[in-house]
């Protein structure tokens, strides 16, 4: 879970975090008006409470999971599918999701559109091509570059190791 402490403020959830920091700066929220703010408020928590989640579990069950679960697979891979074709019927109409205005809204499903193969397999893009547009698009800025490269400074371990496998699956332990 990220967190951060800012001016001994401490905020933690990633679209927290993006809110919290556009508010302070003034900056990345679509132009001021109640429906714009209904409508960035909206699709950040449908990021948070629907894409993250199922997407999350749909990783888990397809790459990680201990067992082959294939109830598991199956739901969360349709739900990760329903949730991007709800945001693919969305950028069919617009730029980006709020107001055609850049915004924390499309750097929240950023971070989870750069995973669509990972989550749905390698058809996701050819499924998905107005998702694929605003993927492209936002990883052509140069945050989001930079922002792609921490990995490379901070490496994730993906081998699943006995270590990894106690620390990953606590509820697992005798």
């Amino acid at each position: 879970m990220p967190s951060i402490v800012d001016d001994g403020v401490t905020v933690f959830d990633s679209n927290a975090i993006l809110l919290y920091l556009a508010e302070k700066a003034g900056r990345f929220l679509p132009p001021a008006s109640a429906a714009n703010r209904a409508e960035l408020l909206s699709w950040l928590m449908f990021v948070a409470t629907g894409v993250g989640p199922f997407g999350g579990q749909a990783v888990h069950f397809r790459h990680f999971a201990p067992e082959q679960v294939p109830y598991a697979q199956k739901r969360y891979q349709f739900e990760a599918n329903r949730h991007f074709k709800i945001l693919d019927d969305r950028l069919a109409k617009h730029r980006y999701l709020v107001a055609d205005a850049y915004s924390i809204a499309d750097m929240s499903f950023w971070s989870w559109a750069r995973m669509a193969p990972f989550i749905m397999g390698d058809d996701a893009w050819s499924k998905y091509p107005n998702v694929k547009r605003f993927h492209d698009e936002i990883a052509a800025r140069p945050a989001a570059q930079k922002a792609a490269t921490l990995k490379d400074r901070h490496p994730f371990k993906a081998e699943i190791d006995e270590e990894t496998r106690r620390n990953m699956f606590r509820h697992l332990a005798g």
